[in-house]
Order: C-alpha cells, then sequence, then structure tokens
C-alpha cells in the first residue's frame, strides 16, 4: 500500500570522531574531542531523545532516520568515557551555582537558573531515566517503528578512495554489519555512505552484503547516466539493483538560510560566546584544558544579535516559525512534483545531527515543532526512509547509475584530497597493503599473535576515518587529527614488525588494547582477499 500522497522523510547523521587516549600529542585523556563529544550528548543527544519522548506521550505521530556509526556507538557505550561525562556535567552544576551566586542582574540570574536546571535534569535522565545507555532508547523506538537506525561504514571511512582494495571497503562494511547486529538484533535495511561518497565500484558490495539502498547527494542524480528523469523526488536504483534516494539539495540551503542570516536568526543562542571564554581565568579553572585552554561551560549568554542577553522564549518563538516555514517549503515542492509525476514523491531531508542542539540551541525544537506541525496537515506525511522506499513499485525505479559525489565543498570530494591532506594516503595505502598480506601470511594464528593481528586490523580501520582529512582541511584540530593519523600508523608498524621478528611486547599490546578498543570482536582475516 503507497503513501496517500507526498512524503518527508527527515534523515539526522549521527557520528564523532574516535576520541583518543594517551595519545603522544595530549597531555591528558581530556582531549579535544573528548570535549566536543560530551558537549553532543549534553546539546544533541539527550535533547532529542527528550523531544521523541515527549512526541510519544502526547501521540503526535512521528518518523526519523538516524545513521548511526558504529565510533558514536562505541564512544556512547564506553563507560569510561561516561564516567568522565557525568564528572564534567558535576562540573557543569557546580559552575552554575558559583554563577548564580555572582549574578546580580535578574535576567541574567533567570537564564543561569535556567542552564543550572537543564544539566541537573540531563544528569538525572542520563543515569536514571536512560540508565546510561542512550542506544538502548533508540532502539525501543526502533521496534516500534518510530525510528529507522541506518548502519554506517566502521570508521566512517570515505569508501570511494578505497575503491582500488576490496579488503578494505569490506572490512568496514562486515565490521559494521556485526556492530550493528550486536547492539539491534537485526541486519540493517539502508547503508549509509559517509560524507555522501558515491562511486559506481560501491553498489556491487552494497550489494554482495544486501543492503536495500543507500542515500546520496542530489547531484548524483541529476548527472547520472542517464539523467534521473524525477530528479531527487523519487528513489531510482542501479544496474546491479540497489535502491538510490536524492538528498533534497534545496532543503539544506532553506534550513541554513533560516540558521545563518542575520534576520532569521538574531534571536537564536550565540554558541561560540561562552562564560568560558569570558570570565577570569580562576573563576573557570574547571574547564581550562592543557596548557590553560579555554574551553567552553555551556553557561551561554548571549543571542547572536550583537550586545543582547539571550531571550529563550524570543528565540523558541523564532525556531518554531523557522519550522513552520520550512514545513510550508517543503510541501510546496512536493505538491508541486505531485502533479508532475504520477507516484508519491518524496523530500529527502538529510542534515548533521550535531546541527540540532550543538552547533544550533533551539535545532530540537525545530525538529519537534516539524513533527506537530505536520500531524495537524493532511497533504503530507513523515516517513523512514525505508519506510517509503519499500512501499513502492520497483517496477517504477529508474535504472541509472550515479555520478561520482559527496558533500562538502563543491560536491566532488575536494574536502577530502587536497594539498592539506593528501599526504596521509600513502601511508594509509601502503598500511593496508601490509595488512593484507598479514592476514594472508597469518590465516589460522591464535593466542597472542591473533591478538596482535586483530588490533593491527583496528589500527588499520581508525586510520581510515574521514574526520582526520576533514580536520585537517578545515583546519580544525588539525594537530590533533595529524597526532591520530601518526599514532595509530605507529602502532601498526611496530605490530607488523614484531610479527616479522617473532617478538611481541605483552606488555605493550595489552596497554594498546586497553587504549584502542573499539570493535571487541573484530576478526582480522576480514583483510584475507576474497577467492
Amino acid at each position: 500500500m503507497m503513501p496517500a500522497g507526498p512524503v518527508i522523510s527527515l534523515v539526522l547523521e549521527a557520528h564523532h570522531s574516535f576520541v583518543q587516549k594517551g595519545c603522544p600529542c595530549l597531555e591528558n585523556l581530556s582531549g579535544p574531542e573528548e570535549f566536543h563529544f560530551f558537549e553532543s550528548i549534553s546539546e544533541t543527544y539527550l535533547p532529542l531523545l527528550e523531544t521523541l519522548e515527549r512526541l510519544d506521550r502526547l501521540h503526535i505521530p512521528f518518523r526519523l532516520g538516524l545513521a548511526l556509526s558504529p565510533v558514536l556507538c562505541h564512544l556512547l557505550e564506553d563507560k569510561g568515557l561516561g564516567k568522565r561525562y557525568l564528572e564534567y556535567t558535576d562540573r557543569q552544576i557546580e559552575f552554575g551555582r558559583n554563577e548564580l551566586d555572582r549574578a546580580d542582574d535578574p535576567a541574567r540570574q533567570q537564564l543561569i537558573r535556567l542552564y543550572y536546571d537543564r544539566f541537573v535534569e540531563r544528569r538525572i535522565a542520563f543515569t536514571e531515566r536512560y540508565d546510561r545507555n542512550i542506544l538502548k532508547v533508540l532502539d525501543v523506538y526502533q521496534r516500534r517503528g518510530n525510528v529507522e537506525i541506518i548502519a554506517s561504514p566502521a570508521t566512517h571511512a570515505f569508501l570511494p578512495f578505497f575503491s582500488a582494495y576490496p579488503e578494505a571497503i569490506q572490512a568496514q562494511i562486515e565490521a559494521a554489519a556485526l556492530c550493528y547486529r550486536s547492539r539491534f538484533g537485526k541486519y540493517p535495511q539502508g547503508f549509509w555512505l559517509p560524507e555522501l561518497g558515491w562511486s559506481a565500484e560501491l553498489e556491487k558490495y552494497l550489494r554482495a552484503y544486501n543492503f536495500g539502498y543507500t542515500i546520496v547527494e542530489a547531484h548524483a542524480l541529476v548527472f547520472a547516466s542517464p539523467p534521473a528523469l524525477k530528479g531527487s523526488f523519487y528513489p531510482a536504483k542501479t544496474p546491479a539493483g540497489v535502491f538510490v534516494l536524492g538528498r533534497d539539495y534545496h532543503a539544506g540551503r532553506d534550513l541554513a538560510a533560516r540558521t545563518g542570516s542575520e534576520k532569521d536568526a538574531r534571536a537564536y543562542r550565540d554558541n561560540y560566546s561562552d562564560a568560558g571564554y569570558e570570565l577570569p581565568t580562576e573563576l573557570v579553572e574547571p574547564f581550562l584544558g592543557p596548557r590553560g585552554l579555554r574551553r567552553g561551560t555551556g553557561y551561554k549568554y548571549h543571542s547572536r544579535e550583537k550586545g543582547r542577553l539571550y531571550d529563550p522564549l524570543e528565540a523558541q518563538a523564532q525556531a518554531r516559525a523557522a519550522a513552520r516555514g520550512f514545513l510550508e517549503n517543503c510541501a510546496s515542492r512536493l505538491n508541486a512534483a505531485s502533479r508532475l509525476m504520477e507516484v508519491p514523491p518524496l523530500c529527502l531531508c538529510v542534515f548533521d545531527a550535531g546541527s540540532f542542539g550543538r552547533d544550533w540551541y533551539e535545532g530540537p525544537l525545530f525538529i519537534e515543532t516539524l513533527f506537530r506541525e505536520a500531524a495537524g496537515r493532511e497533504d503530507i506525511r513523515f516517513k523512514t526512509p525505508a519506510e517509503y522506499l519499500f512501499k513502492q513499485d520497483s517496477a517504477n525505479f529508474q535504472t541509472l547509475s550515479p555520478e561520482f559525489s559527496s558533500q562538502g565543498t563543491s560536491g566532488y570530494a575536494e574536502m577530502w584530497l587536497d594539498g592539506s591532506n593528501d599526504w596521509m594516503y600513502r601511508h594509509a595505502f601502503r598500511a593496508l597493503e601490509r595488512m593484507i598480506e598479514l592476514a594472508e601470511r597469518f590465516p589460522d594464528d591464535t593466542g597472542l599473535k591473533e591478538r596482535a593481528l586483530n588490533q593491527a586490523a583496528r589500527e588499520i580501520l581508525l586510520m581510515q576515518s574521514s574526520d582526520w582529512p576533514r580536520m585537517l582541511y578545515q583546519e580544525k584540530s588539525p594537530d590533533y587529527a595529524r597526532c591520530c593519523i601518526e599514532d595509530s600508523l605507529r602502532n601498526f608498524t611496530t605490530i607488523y614488525e614484531a610479527l616479522g621478528s617473532n617478538y611481541m611486547s605483552t606488555e605493550w599490546l595489552t596497554g594498546l588494547e586497553k587504549r584502542h578498543n573499539i570493535f571487541p570482536h573484530i576478526n582480522y582475516r576480514v583483510f584475507r582477499r576474497k577467492k
């Protein structure tokens, strides 16, 4: 049975780079990515769960696609990080008490109280209501049909760059599928391509691993061979039979305009002005990083309009208005497409989950308003990608080969390969070739040698993350990114040479396994050549 009319599908990509532990570049365990991860929990993931709970409690229908990376899943389950997150939250609560004592302006004091109460509430939610297990709550919504959790490669690798190495793509997909099944007890229907990176070589792997669909940028379909006759408003399929959904280009521009322009965003909270950067050093000492580096406290007092104190009620009203305008524009495009199509068109809205909360404080309210407003309309419905896709007649899908494409600058992978980061690939490819060699040379080893080979596989996967070249390109924590690349390369090379000399330090290996403890069930044989 087909949907009654046009459909909007909202998909959020939830990912975080691997939080490095004990990296030589860092003076302590509280590296920059760990701090950003804690911010994401407080500002994005917990508010998102609160939004879903509220909609569920009020019986407001909602559907959401969520692409969860295995790296993020690992971080959310890491007990050590969970403990340090609570320590971080306790510092925020204590800081709020001190700020309340210092504040003499009633409006500012009211804002401090708002933040203080929210930090207390989210600490309680994380520890008691969710039992420190965000993934379990998301899985409950998936089982109910409200959320579709989409699989993603093991370490968020930009897969087109590894198309010459089938073993690398197989390892990324197999490790991801194992993680997904172990956490959610089922096999995923969709597969998220990190950075929406598509190349024609990938379709055979998606087909071989029985993934039903993937998502690409709009221009991958517009410039496909042959071009998509329905643009990004309707799925297509590749010659191998993989269904392809196109991201709505205009939805992305619409949201960016509503959250980024001076006129439409002036009431929103300025996420870059934080008490941690404004107060004297002695007052924010618990939040200082290595070498006295200042970091955010979560107490942000200014709106984006220069010189104005943040007004939560005004910002919330602006976010609700933005959601209504955004929904109206999506409906307008869909209704126009409906007049030209004999099938229900799709508006696929794909965004970074961090855009809603961590980067844009009012973002979770925007999402909630979308579902509230849609519940009162009859001309559009929200569906998850799989829910929409598999109610269509696949005979209506055009067969085509999408164009090589990605998101990011220019749309053709420029962000992940330019003068700032091209140096890393020769090392990554050389190490990958050596990993394939090891898997072939030691097919049936056990004990300490097997542990070493499994750890070598982890280091190779971590080295392939697309986070590192992006950080280098954007010059955001470039020293940290370079450190992570070099650390994984150094660890792998140490293991490779130790296996060649038939000597392995058990103490060193055990320490590395504790630091880089991702993918506990990995099997290094995943890098063996398929006969």
